[in-house]
Parts: structure tokens; sequence; C-alpha cells
């Protein structure tokens, strides 16, 4: 395992305010040995960049303080390769003073952007920006959407909304547009996929209540609408909502009303408005408040996350876990590779032949068959 101190990874604030230092070192209790995968988390983020996943952030349980929750180190960012299968840990600089729980991540054009979240003294409504390679030269003009949130709703002024939110991210300014339509109730911990121009959302938290309700937003006209297929899942909450083509969308988890966590897996068509469930081998692996990740290859990656009740009175199950769904079948490019990989001894001496682009991607997976077989 490579612990990298990389000064490409900086975090910077996208707002000019000057933050306040959290004080959560007492929380972050120094491992005595350094562990070849991240640790076990819920409420981290995840994000893809070409053929990497970022994870950071999240919580787990202390070791030494009972029940006490304990949040990751701030300045630690893990990636997986998705080719190889190998970790690698980055710690990052800059300016990001507080370790968290239950923010928002999104990658456009190399650079994670990172808003909200929970830490040791209460949420935070910051933006930072974590450039993850070098700056793409066609960046264009892009936006952030955000819907929904949950405050404590004992608070005056504060509680369940379904606002939109659209952050600038060549401005660094927050707008509100006016939308139109069957717009959805005020929800939290609900799961968000864009297809095209159309932003879904399924599910989420309304008090005591799991929703299993399906909306779109136009992302052109603001419109909202909502879909009513023929049966589907029941309602949850923490669960992840994952596109994986341009016509499907991938459900996996959550947390039901009843308090179960879950495991079953979905497959959204958005031509045809049909859930269909889907079939998998990780059904004894509940999971809520993960993340999950579509990969190069057709495959979405689930890390992390709970696997009992987190609201309970017992000890969390925070797993580090990565489990792997294949949802599209594979390229032809993909068989190529494993069958060059299944006849290696006898191919190996005509690797040299192939595009640079392709011999890379070939030791990549042959460093990941000699890392499984050893």
């Amino acid at each position: 395992m490579k612990t990298i101190k990389c000064e490409d990874f900086y975090f910077e604030k996208k707002n000019d305010e000057e933050d306040e230092e959290v004080d959560d070192e007492q929380l972050l209790d120094a491992e005595a040995v350094e562990q070849d995968t991240p640790a076990e988390r819920s409420g981290h983020i995840a994000v893809v960049d070409r053929n990497i996943m970022y994870v950071w952030g999240g919580y787990k349980n202390a070791e030494n303080h009972g029940f006490f929750d304990l949040y990751l180190p701030r300045n630690e960012i893990w990636t997986y390769n998705m080719e190889s299968g190998v970790w690698t840990k980055h710690l990052a600089g800059g300016s990001l003073h507080s370790s968290m729980s239950g923010s928002c991540g999104v990658c456009v054009d190399g650079v994670l952007y990172l808003f909200g979240g929970h830490h040791a003294r209460g949420n935070t409504n910051k933006i930072y920006r974590l450039p993850l390679r070098t700056p793409s030269l066609d960046k264009g003009f892009c936006l952030c959407v955000c819907f929904g949130v949950f405050f404590n709703w004992d608070s005056p002024g504060r509680g369940w909304n379904n606002h939109i939110h659209i952050l600038d991210l060549e401005t660094s300014t927050w707008s509100q547009p006016i939308t139109t339509g069957d717009t959805p109730s005020p929800r939290a911990a609900h799961a968000c996929a864009t297809v095209g121009n159309r932003g879904y959302v399924f599910g989420g938290r309304y008090k005591n209540y799991r929703l299993n309700d399906l909306y779109y937003l136009d992302l052109d006209t603001w419109e909202w609408h909502e879909i009513v297929p023929q049966q589907g899942p029941v309602g949850r909450s923490w669960h992840s909502f994952t596109p994986v083509s341009l016509d499907h969308i991938f459900l996996f988890g959550g947390f039901t009303t009843d308090r179960e966590t879950l495991s079953d897996a979905w497959l959204y068509s958005v031509s045809k408005n049909e859930w269909k469930p889907f079939k998998h081998s990780h059904t004894e692996s509940p999971r809520l408040w993960h993340t999950a990740c579509a990969g190069p290859d057709g495959e979405v990656f689930v890390f992390g996350g709970c696997a009992n009740n987190l609201l309970s009175h017992h000890r969390a199950a925070h797993s580090n876990d990565l489990l792997v769904f294949n949802v599209q079948p594979k390229s032809l490019v993909r068989f190529c590779m494993e069958t060059i990989l299944q006849h290696r001894e006898r191919l190996s001496s005509y690797w040299d032949c192939l595009p640079k682009h392709l011999l890379h991607s070939l030791k990549q997976r042959m460093a990941r068959v000699n890392t499984l077989g050893s």
C-alpha cells in the first residue's frame, strides 16, 4: 500500500469568508498499523474521474470511546484504480478545516467539488474544490444543482424543504431557479441521478416515513414531473441511485420505514418507465449511507456504508467492503482483455504490438491478477 503526499491534492475554499478551524483532532485516533484499504465508514463521499474512484470523509466507531463516532481524517483521500484493483492513500493539503460526514461531492472536469456536511460543531454550507488532475483545456460553463436538505425541524425557521439551488462554478455564486410542475414533497436522505437533461430524484425520508416516489426535473425548463411506474422498490432513505447508461439507473440498498437495512437492487429503465429487480451475489450485504460509482466497464462499485440499523442503540456495523455489481454487458474490449489475460503465457510475447493505451490497461489488469493470486 502506498501513501502519497501530493501537493496536487490541495483543497481550496470557493468563498472568501475566513473559516474557524474545528478542533476535532481529539476525535481522530491514530491507527497503529498502516492499512492497505480505507477504514470502515458511513456518510462519506465518492466520485469517479476516468478510471479512478476517490473516497473522502465519513465516520466510523471510535475504538476506545464506547459508542462515540469517529470522523475520518480530513486530509486523507483514498483512490481506487478500477483496472488494477489497487487502493492508494493520499494526504491532501489546503484550507479544509474540519473532518465531516454527510457532505455532497461531485467531479466536474477533473475537479472535486465538496459542499456542506456535518462536523464536530454542527453543519456547514462551505464549498471546497480539489483538483484531481491537470486542468482540462475544454472546460466550459458548468453548474451544480442541489435539491432538498434537512435541518433540525425544532429550530425556528428551519426544517424539511424541497428547494433547488444552483452553484455556478465559473463565478462561485448560488441562485435559485423558479420551478414549475409537480414538485416533490420536502425530504432528506434521498438519492439523485442525472441522465441527459433530466435530474431524477427517488425516495428519501420525510419525518418518520421513507418514500418510494420518483420525479425528474427538466434541467432546461426547470419543470418537475412525477413518474408513476407500475410496482417497484419499497420506500427507503440512505440508498444509492447510479446512472449506468443513457437508459438505466441502478438502485441499491437503503433503510425502510420499519428500520430495515436493505440489500436489494433494482434497474430503472428511463425509456420504458419500468422497474426491474436486479439479481446479484451480495444479498447478504445490506447497506445504508454507502456510496456507489459507475465504472468504465458497466460495473457499479459500492463502498462502505452501514450494515445494520444506524438509529438503534447498538454499535453501528460500518463497512469497508467494496461490492462490485456487473450491471451492463461487458464491452468487446473487456472480453478481449480477459481472454488475453486468461492465455497470457501464450500471448504475452505479442503485447508490445498493442496501442499504448491498451497495453497500459492490460498491464494494470495484469497487476490486479497477480495481486489476487498472491
